[in-house]
């Protein structure tokens, strides 16, 4: 029995769609195949990627506090006598004790609070003391930086970083601006909570106003000397962290330390001085004069030991004798004198092989000296004499006198 199709018939124009586009596939794998044997062009080079730096805007200062808030009220009285061009008192050189046991109104947010004022626009503008502080209600309107010091901060001696006046000496309770006398990075902690971890604690407080070199922390007696390694920083810190508390609820007393009278800390502030002096010397000499100096030029080594040998084997002339005078001295007045010697010497040369002798008119030598350029003297060396040949004036002889006294002489010792 033969089998029956029983699949439902596809319409006529459905398989009609179905071959053409059979057909137009083959096209395009014929169209392709040819464009790939026939294609014979050299592939350009590859699109360089070019990175986009995105600069991110500067953001403006915020205030700290209200503005509203702000009241324009004289200052406690600290002292004897009220100066009203500074608004202060003056004559005190002790804080009020209410003031020392009183919490701090702010404190300052470097992460959130610093930003660009008016100031920034300023070459030589000083920091905001508010800002420190943590209570500058102007933000972006102040006429003071609000950010850290760094080390291209460079102010007077004479003053802070908040542009107030120093003095010639500390105050009795080492508060207040400071002296001029002497270089203090090292600010004195007082009235602290002490913990097992005190020493983290107070490191990360202050680590936040700038780079720390060094913190010392005396547990029996609830104090800590931190050392900043920019005097900037220390001002900073010690207005920022002026009746602030740290992990606890104390009250911090911040001053000005005294000098430490420890020997080793006096011997690595001395090499810290020194340490600057040479710093200013390198920048203010050349370069070759530095690394030759150094020993790391191994070129200008290796000409040093042979210019400063002065032909002894074995020799080597010490810095003071190299560098007193010469060509390679440091003092400019050194090197009067030698820098146009060997213009000198080749100007020389030229006129003695050119003539120079019968263009000025001079009368021509005697064989006599001119066969002596073979001895001792070279002939550059006599021609730079007979140039540098200077007429000397004869001294007046005395005049004769005519007295009785004339031609008088005796060979006789009595007289």
């Amino acid at each position: 029995m033969a089998e029956v199709d029983t699949r439902p018939e596809e319409p006529v124009s459905a398989v009609i769609e179905q071959a053409q586009a059979g057909e137009d596939a083959t096209d395009a794998q014929t169209q392709e195949l040819a464009l790939t044997t026939t294609n014979t062009e050299v592939a350009g080079p590859a699109e360089k990627k070019v990175k986009k730096i995105i600069r991110r805007k500067k953001r403006p200062a915020r205030p700290q506090i209200d503005p509203a808030l702000v009241k324009s009220e004289p200052p406690p009285q600290t002292g004897t006598t009220f100066n009203i061009w500074y608004n202060k008192w003056s004559g005190g050189d002790r804080e009020d004790k209410y003031l020392s046991q009183t919490h701090a109104k702010g404190r300052c947010n470097i992460a959130l609070d610093t930003g660009y004022t008016r100031a920034d626009g300023v070459a030589g503008s000083f920091f905001c003391l508010f800002f420190a502080r943590g209570v500058c209600p102007k933000g972006q309107d102040c006429e003071y930086l609000h950010r850290l010091p760094t080390i291209h901060d460079i102010f007077n001696p004479n003053v802070d970083c908040f542009g107030r006046d120093k003095f010639s000496d500390y105050r009795d309770d080492m508060g207040g601006v400071g002296s001029f006398s002497r270089q203090n990075r090292t600010i004195y902690i007082g009235r602290i909570h002490v913990t097992e971890d005190i020493e983290e604690i107070v490191a990360r407080h202050f680590a936040e106003w700038g780079q720390i070199e060094r913190v010392r922390v005396l547990n029996t007696r609830g104090v800590a000397f931190v050392t900043y390694s920019n005097e900037a920083n220390a001002q900073f810190a010690k207005e920022a962290m002026a009746h602030q508390s740290l992990d606890h609820n104390e009250i911090l007393n911040v001053r000005w330390a005294t000098a430490d009278p420890n020997p080793m800390a006096q011997k690595r502030e001395a090499r810290r001085i020194e340490e600057q002096a040479a710093e200013a010397i390198r920048r203010a000499l050349p370069a070759e004069y530095v690394a030759e100096i150094e020993g790391k030029d191994s070129e200008a080594r290796k000409r040093r030991k042979t210019e400063s040998s002065y032909g002894l084997e074995g020799y080597e002339a010490p810095d003071e004798v190299h560098f007193a005078r010469g060509k390679n001295a440091v003092n400019p007045r050194g090197r009067e004198g030698y820098e146009l010697e060997d213009q000198q010497l080749l100007m020389l040369e030229a006129g003695e092989a050119g003539g120079w002798g019968q263009e000025h008119g001079d009368e021509p030598q005697p064989q006599e000296q001119q066969q002596s350029s073979g001895g001792i003297l070279s002939g550059s060396t006599l021609a730079a004499l007979q140039a540098a040949r200077v007429a000397v004036a004869e001294k007046p002889k005395a005049p004769v006198s005519a007295g009785p006294l004339v031609a008088y002489g005796s060979d006789d010792d009595s007289d």
